[in-house]
């Protein structure tokens, strides 16, 4: 079993695990983990100041597997109150994945108090999923996080779920409120699949959250819906929450065709 979903081999390299892996291929990875490493690298990126993330843009520009990824950064547009941190991994002189990253100045300000009703049941109360859409339990939605839903989850349409990270993104180190969204931003589709994964594909080629704080816990929950189109695109879309109430979305493009 993994003790991390990624694992550093020097030089700010790093290996994914079979805790990182898609649920489509055991030759690619899922996109949460690929979102968590860039993540982590736009967090570590200097600043003069405290800021917040509050838009995160991965995308996914080539599959690939468990092999050695340099991850890299830049500032895009220096400022005082707003920036823009590029993150890349690149695999030799392939760039595979990219994430563009908004962070906004903390400070503080009063703003209006707003009650926040939450929209479904706590993950205690829910069974622990543990399916698969291909043969194998090495996937990062099997053993990279946990993930809590309803009973009928198994049926297509609208659903919510609950997801915590099971292992570090990388040995040692505890994730930020930024890492445990990205662990959950990846789901959408998955969990508001309209058709059978069997005999159709609708894979995500990017994924852009959108925060205004971070979760309390461990804990975030994906509210989400998909659209299909028969021109073979689609979009996935899911509301993000925590034990509190609403804290961002997250939204997929889709690529939609036959097995």
């Amino acid at each position: 079993m993994a003790a991390s979903i990624f694992e550093p081999v020097g030089d700010g390299r790093f290996v994914a695990t079979a805790a990182a892996l898609s649920p489509w291929s055991d030759q690619s990875l899922h996109g949460s983990p690929v979102a968590m490493l860039l993540a982590r690298e736009v967090e570590r990126f200097p600043a003069e100041q405290p800021m917040f993330v509050t838009r995160l843009t991965v995308e996914l520009l080539r599959a690939f597997g468990r092999i050695p990824v340099e991850v890299r950064a830049r500032l895009v547009r220096p400022g005082r109150k707003v920036q823009i941190v590029e993150a890349s991994l690149w695999n030799g002189e392939q760039e595979v994945g990219r994430a563009t990253a908004l962070r906004i100045r903390t400070s503080d300000v009063a703003v209006p108090d707003e009650p926040e009703d939450h929209p479904h049941a706590p993950p205690e109360s829910l069974q622990t999923w543990a399916g698969g859409w291909r043969p194998g339990a090495e996937a990062y939605h099997l053993i990279g996080v946990e993930n809590r839903s309803p009973a009928d989850f198994d049926e297509p349409g609208p659903h919510f779920s609950w997801f915590r990270l099971r292992l570090p993104v990388i040995p040692g180190e505890d994730p930020t409120g930024l890492v445990r969204v990205c662990a959950a931003a990846d789901f959408p589709n998955g969990i508001s699949r309209v058709v059978d994964p069997r005999r159709m594909s609708f894979v995500n080629p990017d994924v852009t959250l959108y925060l205004h704080r971070h979760p309390v816990d461990e804990w975030v929950m994906v509210d989400a819906r998909t659209w299909l189109e028969p021109n073979g695109v689609g979009v996935a879309e899911g509301a993000l929450y925590d034990r509190r109430g609403r804290i961002g979305r997250s939204v997929q493009s889709l690529l939609v065709e036959p097995r």
